[in-house]
């Protein structure tokens, strides 16, 4: 397939290129490199120090003989994005374009709207750019798992049945974002969900857990490879800080009581999940969603695991409950659904 993995150079995207190219798909990464200005910006950088992204790919060709495309340039640029798409004609596009960061996007009022003009607009060139040039062509969206918040009823895989007043219909599941990161994934979604109903494109919404890990297969074949390892305030998950704070002697900082949960997965596995989607695709004029996780723990849970490993290797690690600076529930209700992937062969 020839596939365009937008946001190539970033975590998520950098494994899922490098898979992707290892199972012999055409693969064109497509980014703007702001993800390392971030880092700049904010003062902090990776534990796993990265290279540069055209070095990146000459070691990848060296060592595996296949060539990984680059095409430089913001797809919040119309002009850019259908040209893109005009020239490489791809089966599929793997869209990771976008500022992920939550924390990032409750800084100030400027991180906010630069958050969903960035995000929102970005995918709404493409939807325009794949009706007007390439139709059949099949988005495979990044969402978020916290485009639902944390209600206090199972979350279903995107929509939700529901009977009122002697009526029933099956409608989007709730949406309850907590920062303007998750609220710009929802925009996407009613977007993308209104494009492929009134144009009859194809989308697949992969609504993603939290993801941990820095290796895969292929990135593991060179250390020019590495991938990224976040532990900062802004853009570190949870797991990668109390990783970092333990490895230095600090105590691990549970917000509130811990009972914070999501879902969780491997990157190994999120780039089977995006393989998966591709070979599967969504059928015309189809919106469809899947929630994108395979396991499911609370922040507490975390900092005990991780106590406990490091533990077994000789260092004494402390659990502290600091106050909560998020506006969040500490303890909830939490029970999604995730079988999608795994009917696909996840």
């Amino acid at each position: 397939m020839k596939i365009v993995v937008l946001g190539g150079d970033g975590y998520c995207g950098w494994a899922t290129a490098l898979y992707l190219a290892k199972k012999d798909h055409e693969v064109t990464i497509v980014d703007n490199f702001v993800r390392r200005q971030w880092d700049y910006e904010l003062g902090v950088q990776t534990l796993t120090p990265i290279r540069p992204l055209a070095e990146r790919l000459r070691a990848w060709h060296q060592l595996t003989g296949q060539q990984i495309n680059l095409r430089v340039g913001d797809i919040c640029d119309y002009d850019f994005c259908a040209s893109t798409i005009r020239d490489l004609q791809p089966d599929a596009l793997v869209h990771y374009a976008e500022q992920r960061s939550a924390p990032y996007s409750m800084i100030d009022h400027k991180h906010a709207v630069f958050t969903q003009v960035n995000n929102v607009v970005g995918t709404l060139n493409l939807l325009f750019a794949v009706r007007e040039i390439k139709p059949d062509t099949h988005i495979v969206k990044l969402g978020t798992m916290g485009e639902y918040g944390t209600p206090n009823i199972d979350i279903e895989e995107g929509f939700i049945e529901i009977e009122h007043n002697g009526r029933k219909d099956t409608l989007p599941f709730p949406k309850q974002p907590g920062s303007f990161y998750h609220l710009s994934k929802v925009h996407d979604s009613h977007n993308i969900m209104f494009a492929c109903k009134i144009w009859g494109i194809r989308a697949t919404d992969l609504n993603q857990g939290v993801v941990y890990g820095t290796v895969t297969d292929e990135v593991l074949l060179d250390e020019a490879l590495i991938n990224r390892f976040d532990y900062d305030e802004v853009f570190g998950t949870v797991l990668n800080r109390f990783c970092a704070q333990a490895a230095i002697g600090m105590p691990l900082s549970v917000y509130g009581k811990g009972g914070q949960t999501r879902g969780f997965l491997d990157i190994r596995d999120t780039v089977r999940c995006i393989e998966l989607a591709c070979l599967h695709p969504a059928k015309p004029g189809e919106f469809r969603v899947f929630n994108q996780f395979t396991e499911q723990f609370s922040v507490l849970e975390l900092a005990e695991m991780v106590k406990s490993v490091a533990g077994q290797m000789g260092v004494k690690v402390e659990i502290d409950h600091v106050p909560d600076p998020r506006v969040e529930l500490e303890s909830h209700y939490f029970n999604a659904k995730h079988s999608k992937l795994a009917d696909l062969g996840l």
